[in-house]
C-alpha cells in the first residue's frame, strides 16, 4: 500500500524551482508511429505500464520545506492521454505544422493541478500518427525517462514483473539492451572519470536523493555545501564563451526543427578511420553547422568557442529504472570558428579529453542538491551561473538498434527536445535510432527563429569531413572499411 504523500527530493525540488516563463523544465518527445495508432489503444497501453510508476498518479505540491509527491486519489487518465487536432495553414506540410505545434507545447506550461505529464496523440502527420509527450524534468532525467518509455513499448516490460538480474535470462521482451547498450557504458564511464566508485561517495549521494533518510548532521550537509562553493567557484572563474548571435536573453516563443538524414554506419567508419568515437564525429558536425549557419546571416565565427552544458549520468546500473534525477554536467567547449572539418573534429576529441578525470559532474550534482534546499530567488541566481558561461544545452543518447515497435505499430523516428535552464536559448539532442542520427533543436524564437537551418546543415558538414578523410594518404591496411 503506497502513502499518501512523500517529500521529493533535493535535486527534483531544483528542477521543479527552475521554471521560467521563458524556459519551461519540461522533456519533450515526439513519436512518429505507422500504420494509424488510435486512442483508446494508446490509453489502455500507458494504464498497463505507465501507470505503474506511482510519479505518474501523483502531483506535487510544494510547501515551505520543498515539495510533496501527493497521491491523487480521483487520478483520470483521460486529463493525461487526448486526441488533439493538428491545424495546418494552406500550402504548410503536417509535419511543419507539427513543429510549430511541438514549439508551442515547449512554452505551454503542465496543469500544476494534476501529475506533471501529458501525451497527445495526432493522426495523419503526412501518413503516420505522432505520439508527443511532455514530461517534467521533477520527475525524471533523461536517462531515467528513456527506460520508462521503453518499458511501454512491445516486449518492454513494466517495472513490477522485470527480471532480477540475478535471475537466468528469458526471451521476454528485449528491455535488457537498455542496460547493457546504454546505461551499461555509459554509467561506467561515469565511474571512471569522476571517480564514483567509493562507496563514501556513493552513500553521500544517495543521502542527497533521499530527503527523508538522516544525514549524519552536520558531516554531511558541511560536505554538501563545500561541494556547491567548489562547484560556484569554478563555475565563477570560467570564463565565458564567445558572443554570437545565440546568445543572449530567451524571450518565451520558441521554435524546434530535426534531421534524420545521416547514417550512423558512415559515422562510425570515418571516426575509427580518424581515431575519433562516434561522439567526437557528432559533436564536430554540430560545431560545424553551428558555424556556418552564423557564416550565412554575415557572422564571422573565425577563432569563436561556444560552451554547451552535457548531462552525464551518475545512476548506478542497478537503479536505472529508478525515477529522480540523477546527473551532472560537464561543460563542452565547441569549436564553431574552426572551419577545415577534420581539425575541428581533433579540437572536439583533445576538448573531450581534457573532460576525462574532472570532478565536475559530481559538483554540478552537489550543487543541484543545494539549489533544492534555498529560496527561489537564491536558487536562479546559482543557476543562473551556467547560462553565463554556455551557450546551449546538449545531449547525446544511443538508441536500440532496430525500429520499436508500439501497439503494433512501427515507431519509425524518435525525437526529442532537452529544456534549457536560465537564460540558455539552444537544446541540442542527439540520438541514435534505427541505424540513423537524428538531430533535435530547440531555440529561442528571438535569438534563433529558423533553427531548421542548423540542423538541414549537418549533414552536409558530415560529408565535407568523410570526403576529406577519404582524400587522406591512407595505407592498405587502413583502408578496409572505408566507404568507396
Amino acid at each position: 500500500m503506497s502513502v499518501p504523500h512523500e517529500r521529493m527530493s533535493r535535486v527534483d525540488t531544483a528542477w521543479l524551482r527552475m521554471d521560467t516563463p521563458e524556459n519551461l523544465m519540461m522533456i519533450v518527445g515526439v513519436w512518429l508511429l505507422s500504420p494509424r495508432l488510435e486512442l483508446e489503444t494508446l490509453r489502455q497501453r500507458v494504464g498497463e505500464r505507465l501507470l505503474q510508476y506511482r510519479r505518474f498518479t501523483q502531483r506535487v505540491v510544494e510547501d515551505p520545506m520543498g515539495a510533496q509527491w501527493v497521491n491523487v486519489p480521483d487520478f483520470d487518465l483521460t486529463d493525461h492521454v487526448i486526441a488533439v487536432d493538428l491545424e495546418a495553414r494552406p500550402g504548410q506540410s503536417r509535419t511543419d505544422a507539427l513543429k510549430e505545434h511541438v514549439a508551442a507545447l515547449t512554452a505551454d506550461p503542465l496543469d500544476a493541478r494534476l501529475p506533471l505529464w501529458q501525451i497527445q496523440l495526432i493522426q495523419d502527420v503526412d501518413g503516420r500518427s505522432a505520439m508527443v509527450s511532455r514530461i517534467h524534468h521533477c520527475i525524471a532525467d533523461g536517462i531515467a525517462l528513456i527506460s520508462v518509455m521503453l518499458s511501454i513499448t512491445d516486449g518492454g516490460l513494466p517495472p513490477p514483473v522485470r527480471r532480477k538480474r540475478s535471475e537466468p535470462e528469458s526471451d521476454e521482451g528485449e528491455f535488457d539492451w537498455v542496460i547493457d547498450t546504454l546505461v551499461k557504458p555509459v554509467t561506467q564511464l561515469t565511474m571512471q572519470t569522476v571517480k564514483l566508485a567509493s562507496k563514501g561517495v556513493s552513500k553521500g549521494m544517495d543521502a542527497f536523493m533521499h530527503p527523508d533518510q538522516p544525514m549524519d548532521g552536520t558531516l554531511h550537509l558541511a560536505r554538501l555545501g563545500f561541494q556547491a562553493v567548489n562547484d560556484v567557484s569554478a563555475l565563477a572563474v570560467m570564463p565565458n564563451d564567445s558572443a554570437t548571435r545565440l546568445k543572449g536573453k530567451p524571450g518565451i516563443a520558441k521554435r524546434v526543427a530535426w534531421n534524420d538524414d545521416l547514417p550512423l554506419d558512415r559515422v562510425k567508419v570515418v571516426g575509427k578511420a580518424l581515431m575519433g568515437s562516434i561522439n567526437d564525429v557528432l559533436l564536430s558536425c554540430v560545431a560545424g553547422a553551428i558555424g556556418e549557419y552564423l557564416r550565412s546571416k554575415g557572422d564571422d565565427p573565425t577563432g569563436l568557442e561556444i560552451r554547451a552544458m552535457v548531462p552525464v549520468n551518475l545512476r548506478p546500473m542497478d537503479k536505472a529504472y529508478q525515477l529522480g534525477n540523477r546527473f551532472g554536467l560537464v561543460p563542452l567547449v565547441l569549436p564553431i570558428g574552426i572551419d577545415n572539418p577534420v581539425e575541428r573534429l581533433y579540437a572536439v576529441r583533445a576538448r573531450m579529453h581534457d573532460l576525462k578525470g574532472s570532478f565536475q559532474p559530481l559538483m554540478a550534482f552537489g550543487l543541484l542538491s543545494v539549489a533544492g534546499l534555498l529560496i527561489k530567488p537564491v536558487q536562479h541566481a546559482l543557476l543562473g551561473l551556467f547560462a553565463k558561461k554556455a551557450t546551449a544545452v546538449m545531449t547525446n543518447v544511443p538508441g536500440p538498434q532496430k525500429p520499436l515497435q508500439f501497439c503494433g505499430c512501427t515507431v519509425d523516428q524518435v525525437l526529442f527536445w532537452v529544456p534549457q535552464s536560465g537564460d540558455i536559448g539552444m537544446g541540442v539532442s542527439i540520438l541514435t535510432y534505427a541505424g540513423k542520427v537524428q538531430f533535435g533543436l530547440i531555440t529561442d524564437a528571438g535569438l534563433c527563429p529558423d533553427p531548421q537551418a542548423i540542423v538541414d546543415r549537418l549533414p552536409g558538414a558530415f560529408e565535407r569531413l568523410e570526403t576529406l578523410t577519404l582524400m587522406l594518404p591512407w595505407g592498405e591496411d587502413q583502408l578496409e572499411g572505408l566507404p568507396g
